[in-house]
């Protein structure tokens, strides 16, 4: 099955154009986080970093979805590459002309925001359009291993190269961004529009089309609230200089750590995919991702935090893969790219509104607090997730 999946030669340009585009988006968050802890040493702005993404993606992202399902989406993937690189690059030139401040940090996020907006539903979207349906599950492993190499590499080799200077972070993302569009261009499918998009009165269709199905309201709202609480990504500079006691390098390689273990679960997953109890095994995941949060929280060990992160990214990994082919099994063509609006929201308002939650609590319960009462209330979440979902809890294969 697997030679059968890479034969499908759409699937794995696509896939090379979103390991490119990832590595750089993650280069350039290493980057970014950085150098505004080294202009302000302030929790609250690392947190503001994320709310400035998270804002403008969270009010776009349902007309992304619309769009998505109107125009072809590997295109509009293309323009959101592209979006990033200029965004790239103008951090290159500011800071080598001494003008880069937090301001022009903080304007160019909503930029990232809006540009991640679009790119979400397309990406997301177009997976089922590059492979038959019975690869589909494998696909989206494969696509989650190319994930997590990008989210392995691009963190290591940021923050080395941060040691050089921010702009040759900026410039590297800079090409690969455009590596990434070149590639998109390319990615070839049959597209028709869809007549059920046809109007902006539809944009919101997704929200009811997964409002109505209790497993994937379950799974995707699961996901919001738990990497939420539980997500310590915007603190990583904090934990990697006063706690841990590293450099720029070691926060590469703690923000990588997630994906390695990450890495490991998609491998193993895309080899032996789930086929039974998918719904228990999807909130066990999400309460090993909380006791493993919990544990990076306490440790005052480089190593040991390295470990935790590791287990969070294989327990998270479980539950994207689960989310993700539930998702895409269970919606029709059609409704691919606004139902993906939605899962979008729920993972940016997850990842961005969360480094700004962690920052906000950081501020007031110190960085190791705040990861702490993370990793308890996600535990928490999987256990109540348990009791009001019993549709998802039941649910024993991917296929209802």
């Amino acid at each position: 099955p697997l030679r059968a999946l890479l034969a499908q030669t759409p699937f794995v340009r696509f896939w090379v154009s979103r390991v490119a585009g990832i590595m750089a988006n993650q280069m350039l968050m290493v980057a970014l986080g950085w150098h505004m802890y080294d202009l302000t040493a302030s929790a609250w702005d690392l947190g503001l970093v994320g709310l400035f993404q998270f804002v403008p993606a969270l009010l776009m992202t349902l007309p992304a979805g619309h769009i998505a399902d109107r125009h072809h989406r590997a295109r509009i993937f293309a323009l959101c590459m592209l979006t990033q690189a200029a965004v790239a690059g103008s951090l290159c030139w500011a800071t080598l002309h001494h003008d880069a401040s937090r301001s022009l940090i903080l304007a160019l996020s909503v930029l990232l925001g809006v540009a991640r907006a679009f790119q979400m539903p397309a990406q997301q979207a177009i997976t089922p359009l590059l492979v038959p349906r019975e690869l589909l599950q494998r696909a989206i492993a494969v696509s989650s291993s190319g994930m997590e190499i990008a989210v392995i590499g691009g963190p290591a080799l940021g923050g080395l190269l941060y040691t050089t200077g921010a702009s040759t972070v900026y410039a590297l993302c800079a090409v690969l961004m455009l590596l990434a569009f070149g590639l998109a261009l390319v990615v070839r499918y049959p597209f028709t529009p869809t007549r059920q998009a046809s109007s902006w009165r539809d944009v919101f269709a997704g929200l009811h089309f997964v409002w109505e199905r209790k497993v994937l309201l379950g799974a995707t709202s699961l996901d919001l609230f738990a990497v939420l609480l539980g997500g310590a990504t915007a603190l990583l500079p904090i934990f990697a200089r006063d706690i841990l006691h590293t450099g720029p390098l070691g926060l590469g390689l703690l923000r990588a750590a997630p994906a390695v273990g990450a890495l490991t679960m998609s491998i193993v997953l895309a080899r032996w995919p789930l086929q039974r109890h998918v719904g228990a095994r999807l909130l066990a995941a999400v309460a090993v991702f909380g006791l493993a949060t919990l544990g990076f929280g306490l440790s005052s060990s480089f190593w040991l935090s390295m470990l935790m992160l590791a287990l969070t990214g294989a327990a998270d990994n479980i539950s994207v893969v689960t989310r993700l082919t539930l998702t895409q099994l269970e919606t029709p063509d059609e409704m691919r790219g606004r139902v993906a609006a939605v899962n979008s929201i729920f993972i940016g308002a997850s990842n961005q509104l969360g480094e700004f939650e962690s920052g906000m609590t950081a501020a007031a319960f110190g960085a190791v607090g705040s990861v702490v009462l993370g990793g308890v209330g996600s535990v928490a979440i999987a256990a109540l997730w348990w009791k009001w979902f019993p549709q998802l809890a039941k649910r024993d294969r991917m296929t209802g």
